[in-house]
Parts: C-alpha cells; sequence; structure tokens
C-alpha cells in the first residue's frame, strides 16, 4: 500500500506542480485545476489559476460563487484533472510504476472524502487514480 503521497510519491499529489490546460486557462497544479472549478464564474477561475501555491488556491476555492451541480460533478472534475495530468508520458509511467499496490491518500487534516484519516475515508482520489493505473 502507498499511503502517503509524499517524497517519492509526491507526484501523486494533488499540489505536485505539473502544468495542466483547458480551453484558455493554465493551471498550475490539478488543485489549482479542481479549486477553479468548483465556480462557473470566469473572473474567480483566472485568479485562482493564478493563485501562487496550491494552499493559496485551495482557501480561494472556500470562498467562490459555487456552481449548483458542484456536488454531482466534484467526482468527474477530478477525474478530468487526473486524466489531464497522467496524459504526460513520464507521469504516466510514474503511476504504472505504482504496480497493484492500493493508492490511499492518507492525510492529517481530516480529509475523509477525497482520502483517510485516521484509518477513517472515503479515499475518492486513491480510487480515482488506481482507476486511471488500470486503464494505462
Amino acid at each position: 500500500m502507498i499511503n502517503s503521497f509524499e517524497g517519492k510519491y509526491a507526484f501523486l499529489s494533488n499540489f505536485y506542480e505539473h502544468p495542466i490546460s483547458e480551453g484558455s486557462l493554465t493551471f498550475p497544479t490539478n488543485e489549482h485545476y479542481f479549486q477553479a472549478m468548483k465556480t462557473l464564474d470566469l473572473t474567480e477561475r483566472i485568479a485562482i489559476a493564478r493563485a501562487g501555491t496550491p494552499g493559496q488556491s485551495k482557501r480561494m476555492g472556500r470562498s467562490v460563487k459555487l456552481r449548483s451541480d458542484w456536488e454531482d460533478v466534484k467526482l468527474s472534475v477530478m477525474e478530468t484533472a487526473l486524466r489531464l495530468k497522467f496524459a504526460d508520458p513520464e507521469l504516466a509511467a510514474m503511476l504504472k510504476a505504482t504496480g497493484d499496490e492500493e493508492l490511499v491518500e492518507g492525510n492529517w487534516w481530516n480529509d475523509t472524502y477525497w482520502g483517510v484519516c485516521n484509518g477513517v475515508g472515503q479515499n475518492h482520489l486513491g480510487k480515482l487514480l488506481m482507476k486511471i493505473r488500470a486503464e494505462l
């Protein structure tokens, strides 16, 4: 099991610096992309894309005008972000190199939707990563 997206496995993290583009916007990390997609307001999306760090983009995402369908689309938005990221052949090879290991976004910040904290969580990020790895 890989249960920490740090060090050798930092590339699995949404905070990993690897630009992805959609339309005319480029996002420095998957976190920037994901937070920007929470809103349909182009001005807010651009501001998030320009945030200096993934942490800043995450904080900005907490105060945007949330799109009405967010709860229905957030999993597919994350999957799109991951597909854009792992379209890079080098990152795809790194993901494939994790073999059959279970990927768990272990965390200490109590994110039990995308990851697992203290043994509790749905691990949606890990599940999406494993889905994409299987397809590669």
